[in-house]
């Protein structure tokens, strides 16, 4: 699957995929887009990605994103909240970085 908006700010990633559980059942996708960002302008793959329920079927994949205006508390403070689970508790979560050649 290829599928680019060119508008990706970051790309968290948390849940059991971040845990030491042996075979995690889903993958957890927190996805941070620059304000640009227009869902409307999506086709194929890259629109089912970003509509929750149609991802959850097709890949797998818990996907939840927002613009980066959206983030209250600043962009940190919405990654970081991801960190925290329903009971309290923390939980891990990486972002994956492009790297720069």
């Amino acid at each position: 699957m290829s599928v680019g908006t060119g508008q990706l700010a970051q790309f968290v990633v948390f849940g059991s995929f971040v845990s030491a559980k042996r075979e995690p059942a889903d993958v957890d996708v927190f996805l941070l887009m620059e304000d640009a960002f227009d869902m409307g302008q999506l086709t194929g793959e890259a629109r089912v990605l970003f509509d929750h329920a149609a991802a959850q079927a097709h890949f797998g994949a818990s996907v939840l994103w927002l613009r980066r205006l959206a983030a209250l508390g600043g962009e940190e403070q919405a990654i970081a909240g991801w960190q925290i689970k329903r009971d309290g508790t923390r939980r891990g979560i990486i972002e994956i970085v492009e790297e720069q050649t």
